[in-house]
């Protein structure tokens, strides 16, 4: 590292170390502040300049200096009655040490994101302990069964295809799984929060995110014997419907970013459409009174697994048809698996497009169709749980988004293969 690079280090290290260092002395700490934690950062820099000649050394014993003297600080303040024992304070200037050393390494990056972390993590003492409070049984199995499923199954399964077609990956499927059961579990954990003060709007989409289909069900049957709440009922279940199309931008971003560009207008579309819908709807009802969605833990591992099996069913079918039949002949795999699934879909047609075996027109109209055919599957179940106003309500706004959609897949024809 040549001179002005250390000096950048160093100045970095200074800075990083009073970033931390102030948020430990606004809380006025017992042991260390803002003038203690940027040295220890300077010193963790200073050892790892050093380690670049004479190896890893000096940051190893300045890394024992400093954990001696956080003894020494937390062992004369509880002595001298100053305050009580603990080891957040210790941890984060041994993590400051461990940040000035990166940066002394190169690894500027991979520091002041730590740094970042740590300070956040610091400020958010009391929203952190907050939210522990509030969590109960059943959102501490939920989190640990996404843990279960994102950090201990998923490493465990070969990343390699089976199978004829080559399109069975054990690893991206469950993946797959990860990804929705993600977005599920974020949703339900701001419900929590929010539930007291959560309306129609916010219950709608929060549902969307977590089971459109659910959420669906729940309030057809909530309102059964309720006529009166039927518009504020089918509103929920419209904007539960319409957040689908946000949900499915993003899965295409992170699974293929390349069909973005074809996928995002007609979806887009779709989604301003519905909106507009949700907006009429809700003019309707605007005096009407809120209520929420109601929701169970979204980490299950039946419908996990019955998930994952679908999208690997759905990914052959749709790569076989697509052999024996062509391109078009997908057009009814996604309108018979929208029903049950729009996720599966989309994240099949999307795999299917990264691997080359769709074109991009293929991949979207697949997508929009399994979505139309889901709005009809939906509007069923309303018929068959709810009552007949929240029936016609719902028939009203999704035929409505069923025209839209079919008039976007007619005005753009599609290029069969």
């Amino acid at each position: 590292m040549s001179e002005i690079e250390s000096f950048r280090a160093l100045g970095l290290a200074l800075g990083l170390g009073l970033l931390v260092g102030l948020q430990r002395e606004r809380a006025k700490p017992d042991l260390a502040g803002i003038r203690t934690f940027a040295i220890i950062t300077l010193l963790g820099t200073a050892t790892g300049l050093l380690s670049t000649e004479q190896g890893p050394w000096p940051i190893l014993i300045g890394m024992l200096a400093v954990a001696g003297m956080l003894v020494v600080g937390n062992l004369f303040v509880i002595k001298a009655n100053l305050g009580s024992a603990g080891i957040t304070t210790e941890m984060a200037a041994l993590t400051m040490y461990v940040v000035g050393a990166l940066l002394a390494l190169d690894q500027i990056a991979i520091g002041i994101v730590l740094s970042g972390v740590i300070a956040v993590l610091l400020q958010w003492k009391e929203p952190l302990h907050n939210f522990v409070k509030q969590i109960g049984d059943q959102e501490i199995r939920a989190i640990t069964k996404f843990v279960l499923l994102a950090l201990i199954i998923l490493p465990l399964l070969p990343d390699k295809t089976y199978g004829p077609y080559e399109v069975v990956n054990p690893y991206k499927i469950w993946l797959m799984v990860v990804l929705i059961v993600g977005i599920s579990v974020g949703a339900f954990v701001v419900h929590l929060f929010l539930k007291p003060r959560s309306g129609s709007m916010l219950g709608g989409i929060l549902g969307g995110l977590i089971s459109s289909t659910a959420t669906t069900v729940s309030f057809a049957r909530q309102n059964k014997s309720n006529v009166a709440t039927a518009p504020l009922a089918a509103l929920v279940i419209v904007i539960a419907s319409t957040v689908v199309y946000p949900r499915v931008l993003f899965e295409i971003t992170v699974v293929a970013p390349g069909l973005l560009p074809h996928v995002a207008l007609p979806i887009i579309a779709m989604f301003i459409f519905m909106s507009g819908l949700c907006v009429l709807q809700f003019v309707r009802i605007a005096r009407s009174e809120a209520f929420d969605v109601s929701s169970n833990n979204p980490v299950q591992l039946k419908p996990a697994l019955i998930f994952g099996a679908l999208y690997a069913i759905i990914l052959f079918v749709a790569a076989a048809t697509r052999d024996y039949f062509g391109s078009g002949a997908l057009y009814l795999v996604a309108g018979i698996s929208g029903l049950m699934d729009v996720d599966a879909i989309t994240l099949s047609a999307a795999e299917l497009y990264t691997q080359g075996r769709i074109d991009a027109d293929i991949a979207w109209r697949v997508v929009l169709l399994a979505s139309l055919s889901n709005l009809v599957f939906k509007g069923a179940i309303v018929g068959l749980v709810g009552n007949r106003q929240v029936f016609v309500e719902v028939a009203l706004l999704f035929g409505g988004s069923v025209v839209a959609g079919a008039a976007i897949l007619w005005l753009l024809p599609p290029a069969l293969g």
